[in-house]
């Protein structure tokens, strides 16, 4: 895991002496209260960890998800999620969310990314979820986009429509080092095979995941040195979105175009009113200024550690941020079950 427990840190070397999280118009810190969504959906679906049971552990992790999210003091509208893509258990596009109340909100979901890890018991598996002001999130039915992401010391550089290995020059001047330094994270899929072609040819390092690219992306873009430079290629279109939330929150960079999988999806994403040419900058896929992402480790991987289950005591791991402040908090919690019990407040995937 990443990140220490409960630890911050804020973009900029001199810290100002204030509390942190000033008020802003979204005047909570709505990331507070996503985490223990996340934490609700993350510790529901580890129950279902190694049982290669995909839908019966993508279900827990909805019906936790849309219960926990039930009662939080806000009007959310899902504009983006993961079901129609994998005919999977969802909270669709256009559900509402919340109690009502203000602040009316825009909420990407992904109650697992990387459904197949947990269904398998493989390393990464996170439970995550992002929101900010209405009408901010991109929303299309195309189900993935090309994607090319990296860290503040890249910030301004890339660009999807030069070539492979010339990014990868703009990249490694940016971070002072070589192209052969750099680590190129690539999901291992045969559309990729001449992406790798072009990565390894420039002399560039590869690391390939199986899933989960929300995890990866955010990896590439912290601040700090995470062994990982880059993500390059086609994924989810809502891991995009999400990503960007969280891109946004860290001062990272990040480009995509959609990437309709037949003809009849390409007419789909026409009639939204997209063009397929376009570059989507981090700032349009999420162009809000309040913007909120948790994410809870399902299964252990190299941000977030995984679900531990102890008797009567269940351990999460999660990361909050928030892009007003550029606050980034790491939480490690532990639910004690036997005091919900006492509390007649039922389970933690209730209550987290």
């Amino acid at each position: 895991m990443l990140g220490p427990a409960m630890t911050t840190f804020a973009s900029g070397s001199d810290l100002p002496d204030i509390a942190a999280d000033p008020g802003t118009p979204i005047d909570r810190n709505l990331g507070l209260e996503l985490v223990r969504v996340t934490e609700g959906a993350a510790m529901s679906a580890a129950r279902l960890m190694g049982r290669d049971d995909k839908i019966a552990a993508d279900r827990a992790a909805v019906e936790s998800m849309r219960r926990s999210l039930s009662h939080v003091d806000m009007a959310g509208v899902v504009k983006i999620g993961e079901g129609e893509k994998d005919k999977a258990p969802m909270l669709y596009i256009g559900e509402r969310l919340g109690n009502g109340n203000e602040p009316r909100v825009d909420v990407a979901v992904d109650p697992i990314d990387g459904t197949r890890l947990v269904a398998r018991g493989l390393p990464g598996g996170i439970a995550t979820v992002a929101l900010a002001e209405r009408d901010t999130l991109l929303q299309t039915h195309c189900a993935y986009m090309d994607k090319l992401i990296v860290g503040p010391r890249a910030r301004g550089v890339i660009d999807l429509r030069v070539p492979v290995a010339e990014n990868l020059k703009r990249i490694a001047a940016a971070e002072q080092r070589r192209v052969e330094d750099l680590t190129v994270v690539v999901l291992d899929r045969p559309r990729h095979d001449q992406l790798l072609r072009e990565i390894r040819a420039a002399g560039a390092r590869v690391k390939l995941i199986t899933d989960g690219d929300v995890a990866a992306g955010i990896m590439v873009a912290l601040p700090e040195r995470t062994g990982l430079d880059v993500l390059m290629g086609i994924g989810g279109a809502t891991e995009a979105v999400l990503t960007a939330c969280a891109v946004r929150c860290i001062h990272g960079d990040m480009q995509c175009r959609l990437w309709p999988r037949d003809e009849a999806e390409a007419e789909l994403v026409r009639r939204e009113g997209f063009d397929l040419d376009h570059i989507f900058e981090a700032n349009e896929l999420s162009s809000g200024e309040n913007i909120f992402f948790a994410a809870t480790g399902i299964t252990d991987g190299e941000m977030l550690d995984g679900v531990r289950f102890s008797g009567d005591r269940v351990e999460t791991h999660s990361v909050v941020m928030r892009s007003y402040s550029g606050t980034v908090r790491w939480i490690d919690a532990v639910h004690d079950l036997a005091q919900l019990r006492l509390r007649n407040l039922g389970s933690p995937e209730d209550q987290a």
